[in-house]
């Protein structure tokens, strides 16, 4: 089996002039990369890497933002043989108090020897860093070698072993920083060949179209290393661009005829919220043929939404898919709707909750409709198993555990952290779901199911309804829970951003939550809480921060029960 940087070598050497990037930025003419600029950028960034010390098999923290210098530390930390690591830039999101701190406990726990960033960001990386820190050098974009025919044999690259440690992926936090999921060249080249085949991937067809951060598994795998490493052109918009301006994919999806994107379920309801048809002016999307729902629970409501906007500008049914996908398992553990539409499976909702059971519908009982996440991918295997590690059958829902050749080697230095993630050879997800048919269907995550009066809530549900209400945006919806102990169960509380002060509008908007809510899933909110704009804390992929919102509200957000 080869190694990334002998991949790569092929590429360079068989194709040169093939453009592997088209790097787009707003007002700016689209930037198209050849695998020998690829090269020569990236060499410049490894011959720098090597002058300042950097031995291959050491960790190099990535801080820049959308762009060719990102690209290229990229693939010159891979040639050089170090240890690419991505850290979201800071933006006005994310608190730059929090994000020091996190910048800091990545450095003690990951011990990376050096951080890559731009000259006027220098001071904010140094004042993360301790006297006793492992980092050994802040190397500035500005200060890069020139690029240059990469000289493959001398670089450290070259010199890898399949088995050895080829990228860190973080797990999504408030920053990103969660846990740095170490991945081997074996584990990543057996994902995409795998995933190669079910996506059924044609070099001289296929484009990739994305703005996904690469700081995630959905935007660094599936959409910048899968595609490069496969010959497969993709091309880039910057997130920050997209969520400014999100029309700006679907052009660039009727601009170059691109194939294939993915997209957290967010995404889906933003833009069929907020894309204008003055904005899709002689946009034809037809050439779509899979536009993948990823990373967050998959709605058949999303994809539904997505669909009715667009099909009017090409879009076609059957280019809705889904996948279920994780770091530890590089990025995908199932696909669905390459080929055939995805499934849907309608169940009786009380089955879900109370006997945490995926049964046929009862008539004159309420039901609710599944979208699948596909069949495993072809060398990953799924069991559903319950609390004791037990397996359980079809349509019993219980934790998903997986066992794939594409496996994280462990968590970055942590030794502990890894071993509790398997039991018995199976890594254990944190994700509630069952089979039924060979194929999966997600229920929630385990750390996040509320439990009222012995009821299952799962949020997400419960948040879905809430978006219901016109006033209550998809994406600014929080539900968590909190123990009671007087009842001795869980309450259950939402957040919801609005853009009205009004006492008695809000008041109006508080009424029909509960009442869209109590219909739909028979659970009494305990309080309905509507807060200003921005009020949420949000991960750097976007998606709600269920946990950290809880703490805000649990350390002292006191307000009128409406």
């Amino acid at each position: 089996m080869q190694t990334f940087s002998h991949i790569l070598k092929g590429h360079f050497d068989e194709n040169p002039d093939r453009v592997c990037i088209y790097l787009l930025h707003p007002n700016q003419p689209d930037l198209p990369v050849t695998y020998r600029d690829l090269m020569r950028g990236a060499a410049g960034y490894a011959k720098t890497f090597k002058k300042e010390g950097i031995l291959p098999g050491e960790v190099l923290v990535l801080i820049l933002q959308h762009g060719i210098d990102l690209v290229f530390a990229y693939f010159g930390a891979i040639l050089h043989g170090a240890i690419p690591s991505i850290m979201p830039f800071l933006t006005e999101k994310l608190l730059p108090e929090r994000y020091r701190a996190d910048l800091a406990s990545l450095i003690s726990i990951t011990r990376p020897t050096g951080v890559v960033t731009y000259e006027d960001f220098e001071d904010e990386v140094r004042s993360a860093l301790m006297p006793e820190d492992s980092v050994r050098t802040v190397i500035l974009s500005g200060h890069i070698e020139s690029p240059c025919n990469p000289d493959f044999e001398s670089q450290g690259g070259m010199g890898r072993n399949t088995n050895d440690i080829v990228l860190l992926q973080h797990s999504s936090g408030t920053t990103g920083l969660q846990k740095g999921i170490a991945l081997s060249h074996r584990a990543v080249i057996n994902q995409l060949e795998s995933y190669r085949v079910v996506l059924g991937l044609n070099e001289e067809k296929d484009i990739v179209v994305s703005w996904l951060p690469l700081y995630h598994d959905m935007g660094l795998i599936a959409c910048f290393i899968l595609p490069i490493l496969l010959k497969v052109p993709i091309v880039l918009l910057s997130p920050f661009d997209w969520i400014r301006a999100p029309y700006r994919l679907l052009q660039a999806v009727s601009t170059y005829k691109g194939t294939l994107s993915w997209l957290p379920n967010f995404a889906f309801n933003f833009c069929a919220l907020k894309i204008r048809d003055r904005q899709l002016e002689g946009v034809d999307l037809s050439s779509w043929r899979a536009v993948i729902n990823c990373s967050e629970p998959m709605r058949l409501e999303s994809n539904q939404a997505f669909f009715d906007r667009f099909e009017r500008f090409g879009l076609r049914y059957e280019a809705l898919a889904t996948c279920y996908a994780m770091a530890e398992n590089v990025f995908a553990v199932t696909q669905g709707g390459i080929g055939e539409s995805v499934k849907v499976d309608e169940i009786d909702r009380d089955g879900l909750h109370v006997e945490r059971v995926a049964r046929t519908p009862i008539d004159g009982k309420a039901t609710l409709k599944m979208l699948s996440a596909g069949k495993p991918i072809p060398n990953v295997k799924v069991q559903i198993l319950d609390g004791d590690g037990i397996p359980l059958p079809d349509r019993i829902i219980g934790e998903i555990a997986l066992n794939s050749n594409c496996m994280l080697t462990g968590y970055y230095n942590r030794p502990e952290e890894t071993r509790k993630a398997f039991l018995k050879g199976w890594y254990l997800t944190g994700d509630y779901g069952y089979l039924a048919d060979g194929e999966i269907y997600i229920t929630g995550r385990k750390k996040d199911l509320i439990i009222v009066g012995g009821k299952n809530v799962y949020p997400q549900d419960i948040e879905l309804l809430a978006m219901e209400v016109p006033k209550a945006h998809p994406g600014r919806v929080v539900v968590f829970g909190v123990f009671n102990e007087e009842l001795g169960t869980e309450d259950v509380v939402l957040i919801a951003e609005v853009r009205t002060e009004d006492p008695e509008e809000n008041e109006r908007i508080s009424d029909q939550i509960r009442q869209v809510v109590t219909r739909g899933s028979a659970i009494a909110l305990r309080q309905v809480l509507l807060v200003g704009e921005k009020w949420l804390i949000k991960t750097s992929s976007g998606k709600i921060a269920r946990l950290a919102n809880r703490e805000k509200y649990l350390k002292g957000i006191k307000s009128t029960d409406h």
